[in-house]
């Protein structure tokens, strides 16, 4: 279901789909990031989509989402923190980023929904952007990546 709709929308609007689907993915798209990242890869394996700009336009999207997700910690944290102090996944995000840190930008990217409240809380905190960058970035390279390239094996096999 999720899958044919996300296909749809590439077929219908193209490669920005990733990317909107990417960066918008914290303000509601209902869209998990994993299946669209399978699906881009997926479909680029099968000559459908040129690998590496799609994977070029996740991979921004996901820079886009964190970077905003920072910057609004920076600028508006204590109006955020006030808004979704008894949200579930604010409160897990906040113990997470309390219990490791800086840390806790690397490990986000493994779990749905803190990936994107982490860099709230990192904004908040003394953490310099220049360091939330490399931490964020790369680690965004890195989860992207494995995903990517387990969907593009994924989608070489036929069965």
């Amino acid at each position: 279901m999720i899958n044919s709709l996300l296909v749809h929308y590439i077929e219908s609007y193209g490669y920005p789909v990733f990317f909107l689907a990417f960066s918008l993915g914290p303000f509601g798209i209902p869209i998990p990031n994993e299946v669209t990242l399978l699906t881009g890869a997926i479909l680029s394996s099968t000559g459908a989509l040129n690998p590496y700009l799609t994977y070029s336009i996740i991979l921004a999207g996901l820079w886009t989402a964190v970077t905003l997700g920072y910057w609004g910690g920076r600028l508006f944290g204590q109006q955020i923190g006030e808004r979704f102090r008894h949200n579930r996944h604010f409160q897990k995000a906040e113990a997470i980023f309390n219990r490791f840190g800086e840390k806790a930008i690397c490990l986000a990217f493994f779990l749905p929904v803190i990936r994107y409240l982490i860099p709230l809380f990192a904004g908040i905190s003394s953490t310099t952007f220049r360091r939330f960058a490399l931490l964020s970035y790369s680690s965004a390279l890195f989860w992207t990546a494995a995903f990517f390239i387990v969907g593009h094996f994924l989608g070489g096999l036929t069965f």
